[in-house]
C-alpha cells in the first residue's frame, strides 16, 4: 500500500460518528495513540473507532472509498475541525509514508499528523458475519438480543442511581441480569434504589446469567441509541470469560440522509465483583400510600430545590390524609440565607400522616424517568425509606427506594 489512501463521505456523517466515538477517548493516558480515533477506509465504510481500554467503540459510516487503508489522528483537533466545516462532501487522502491524514472540504484544506494505526488497541467487535467484515478481533460469548427502544428506556431508569465515587467501584455498575425470560436492572449508590425488569421479546441465555456492568459504559448506549434503528433489535454479547460486553446497535441509516451511522458497536468491561443484597432494603410493608400527580409533583419538587439547595437538598414533605375531601402533600423548602417556600398538592392519601424529609435533587432525578401520569409513594415513618412507582406498573417492574435525610432540628 504505496499510494496514497483516498476516501470521501459527507461532513454531517463524519460529524456524526466522531461525536458517537470521541466520548470513548481516553483524556489522562500516557499512551498517545489513546488521545487519538482509529479511521479505517474499507469495503466502501469508513470505520472510526476509539478507546480508553475500558470502554471502546467502533463506528461504521458510508463512505466512498477507492483505496483501502488506516491511520489513527488527534481526536480533539479531527472532530473541531470537521465540526466547523460546511455540511458538503468531505475528502480524505492519507500519505502512508509520511502518517499525514490530508482532509478537503468546499475551501478549507488541512494535513494533520497521525501515528500508525498498527499501534492501536484492538476492539473487539460482534462483527455482522460478513466475510469481508472490516471486524479486527470477532467475539465468542453469550448472544443476546434486546428490543432496542425498550432496554434504552430501562437503562435511563437505572443509571442515575449508581453511584459516582470511584472508591466503591461495585456501586458504580449496573446489576444487569437475565432470569426467566425477564432481563432485570438493579443501581444503587447507598442512599437510594431503581430497579426496573421487563419480559423480554428476543433471546435470552438457557441458563441465568448476571453481570455488573459500568453505569457510564450503560449511558454511552443509551446517548448512542437514542439515533438507533428501533425497528432492529439490540445485539448483546457477553464474553465466555464474563469479562467484556458488547453491544450491536443500527443506525437509521436512510439513503441520503446526512448525520447517520451504518451501525456502533460499544465494548466495555464488566465489573467482576458481588453486588450487594438490595431486596433486603426494599419497605415489606407501607402505613401510608400516596398517590399524586407526577407532573405536578415533579413541579413542585423543582421549586422546592430552589431553596434546598443552600440546606443540604433538604425538602420536608407533610402527607395528610383526606378529611372528607381528598389528601394533601405539601413540600417546604428552607433556606437560611435566602427565605423559604411552601408547595401544596391534592393527593389521594390512604393511611396516617406523616412528614418525612428527602433529598430534592434525588425525587426530582427519579420522577423526571417516570412516563406515567400517576407515581404512588408508600412510606411508613420518618427514619424508614420511602418506595415510589409509577401507578400501573407492578412492583417487580420498576421500584425506586430512597432513604430519608434526618434535618437538624
Amino acid at each position: 500500500m504505496e499510494g496514497p489512501v483516498r476516501v470521501s463521505c459527507l461532513q454531517e456523517n463524519l460529524a456524526k460518528g466522531l461525536a458517537i466515538v470521541g466520548r470513548a477517548v481516553s483524556s489522562r493516558s500516557t499512551l498517545p495513540v489513546l488521545g487519538n480515533i482509529l479511521i479505517e477506509a474499507r469495503d466502501n465504510q469508513l470505520r472510526l473507532a476509539a478507546t480508553n481500554l475500558e470502554i471502546g467503540v467502533n463506528c461504521w459510516i458510508g463512505a466512498k472509498v477507492e483505496d483501502e487503508g488506516s491511520i489513527t489522528v488527534p481526536a480533539r483537533l479531527l472532530t473541531d475541525f470537521v465540526g466547523n466545516l460546511p455540511p458538503e462532501r468531505v475528502d480524505m487522502e492519507l500519505a502512508v509514508r509520511t502518517q499525514t491524514l490530508h482532509l478537503r472540504c468546499a475551501k478549507f484544506e488541512a494535513n494533520i499528523k497521525g501515528i500508525d494505526a498498527a499501534d492501536f488497541p484492538i476492539i473487539p467487535t460482534i462483527g455482522t458475519g460478513d466475510a469481508m467484515d472490516s471486524a479486527a478481533v470477532t467475539l465468542e460469548g453469550t448472544r443476546i438480543e434486546l428490543e432496542t427502544n425498550g432496554l434504552r428506556k430501562m437503562v435511563d431508569q437505572v443509571i442515575f442511581a449508581a453511584s459516582t465515587d470511584e472508591s466503591r467501584p461495585t456501586l458504580t455498575g449496573v446489576e444487569v441480569s437475565f432470569k426467566d425470560g425477564r432481563v432485570t436492572m438493579a443501581a444503587t449508590d447507598g442512599y437510594r434504589l431503581s430497579l426496573r425488569s421487563a419480559p423480554v421479546s428476543g433471546s435470552l441465555p438457557p441458563e441465568p446469567m448476571t453481570v455488573i456492568v459500568p453505569a457510564k459504559s450503560l449511558g454511552e448506549f443509551a446517548r448512542i441509541s437514542a439515533d438507533a434503528d428501533d425497528s432492529r433489535p439490540v445485539q448483546v454479547i457477553v464474553t465466555q470469560a464474563r469479562n467484556q460486553i458488547l453491544f450491536q446497535i443500527w443506525g437509521k441509516n436512510l439513503e441520503g440522509k446526512a448525520g447517520s451511522f451504518h451501525r456502533v458497536e460499544l465494548a466495555s468491561q464488566l465489573i467482576d465483583a458481588r453486588f450487594p443484597d438490595y431486596r433486603a432494603i426494599i419497605p415489606k410493608t407501607h402505613t401510608t400510600r400516596t398517590v399524586v400527580d407526577t407532573a405536578s409533583l415533579l413541579k413542585a419538587v423543582r421549586v422546592a430545590f430552589l431553596f434546598a439547595r443552600d440546606n443540604a437538598n433538604i425538602i420536608r414533605m407533610r402527607i395528610d390524609p383526606a378529611n372528607g375531601g381528598s389528601g394533601q402533600v405539601s413540600l417546604t423548602a428552607t433556606s437560611a440565607e435566602m427565605g423559604d417556600n411552601v408547595n401544596e398538592l391534592d393527593a389521594m392519601v390512604e393511611g396516617g400522616e406523616l412528614e418525612i424529609a428527602f433529598n430534592a435533587k434525588y425525587l426530582i432525578d427519579v420522577l423526571s424517568q417516570i412516563d406515567q401520569p400517576q407515581i404512588v409513594l408508600e412510606t411508613t415513618q420518618a427514619t424508614r425509606p420511602g418506595a415510589i412507582r409509577p401507578l400501573g406498573l407492578g412492583e417487580d417492574e420498576f421500584l425506586h427506594v430512597v432513604m430519608p435525610m434526618h434535618p437538624p432540628r
